[in-house]
């Protein structure tokens, strides 16, 4: 439930659909959005200056900062935290942005387009041994060491600079038996480079870390993951936060503990899209909300 006179954070603003809700139901309070993407400032911002409330501030930074950026404009405790994590529609549906492997387009993938690191940089001039292990950890890709020998091979000849050359590469690294599931050949390659230019697993780590920080008490932390990695180091973190960390070492003992965590897990089981749902958006099929509430 929103306070109307609380203070809330949008670590993702995207198209604003999640801080239009949250912004609605304010009064005196304040909404603060967090967006590297500069496309996605413009679009958000015209959606909730529409709402005519000028009780918001978008913070044009990474959410890896968090703490610093409220911290300067004198925010040290939040009723809510709101993460909706991976790529936004209008970014995956861009036919120049790279993210995704419908479109013929130079290998980008930067959610913040300021910084240098690019999905060319990454195919062109990573080892073996690396896109290997990329292709590997954040791709969960079966055949994570072809696909990497292909590429440097290919790029050993001339500069793989499209998605659709990369996409020609995977499909030729991989097995007629694959080839023909209906899911993508390219879907787990893509993310995993995308999460390494935009270093995505290590900036959420670093961010829960302050989020949880500034939690005031019975403020929540909300949290919508769209792969196993996200979501993995999501439900550990909780679960971390929620366990007596003394537990293991008596675990086989007659001893009680009267260990009280201030925070507490709201969803016991993970929250996934409803059917009426799923017919809205086909792209929640993945989606995964874990909640968190600072108790004391």
């Amino acid at each position: 439930m929103i306070k109307p006179n609380g203070v809330y954070v949008d670590c993702t603003l995207g198209r604003a659909g999640h801080s239009t809700a949250i912004l609605s139901q304010l009064t005196t309070g304040k909404l603060y959005c967090f967006e590297q993407d500069d496309e996605g400032i413009n679009a958000a911002k015209k959606q909730l200056v529409a709402l005519n409330k000028p009780n918001f501030e978008i913070i044009n930074a990474n959410f890896m900062h968090l703490q610093a950026e409220l911290m300067v404009r004198n925010i040290q405790t939040v009723n809510g935290i709101l993460y909706d994590l991976g790529v936004s529609s209008p970014q995956f549906d861009s036919d120049y942005r790279g993210f995704s492997y419908r479109y013929d387009s130079e290998l980008d993938m930067r959610m913040n387009q300021k910084q240098s690191l690019t999905a060319k940089t990454v195919v062109n001039t990573y080892s073996v041994n690396d896109l290997a292990r990329i292709f590997r950890e954040y791709g969960e890709e079966q055949f994570s060491w072809k696909i990497a020998q292909n590429i440097v091979a290919v790029r050993a000849k001339q500069e793989i600079t499209t998605t659709f050359q990369l996409v020609d590469i995977i499909k030729q690294s991989l097995p007629q038996k694959v080839l023909k599931k209906a899911k993508h050949p390219a879907k787990q390659v893509f993310q995993a480079i995308r999460i390494e230019v935009n270093q995505e697993l290590e900036v959420l780590k670093k961010s829960l870390e302050q989020a949880v920080e500034m939690l005031a008490v019975t403020g929540r932390l909300v949290i919508i993951s769209f792969h196993s990695l996200e979501d993995r180091i999501v439900k550990q973190f909780f679960q971390k936060l929620t366990t007596d960390p003394a537990a293991v070492v008596y675990q086989n003992l007659p001893v009680v503990s009267n260990y009280q965590s201030s925070f507490k897990i709201i969803t016991k089981k993970v929250i996934i899209p409803t059917s009426k749902e799923l017919d809205e958006n086909h792209r929640s099929a993945s989606a995964k909300m874990r909640i968190l509430e600072r108790v004391n």
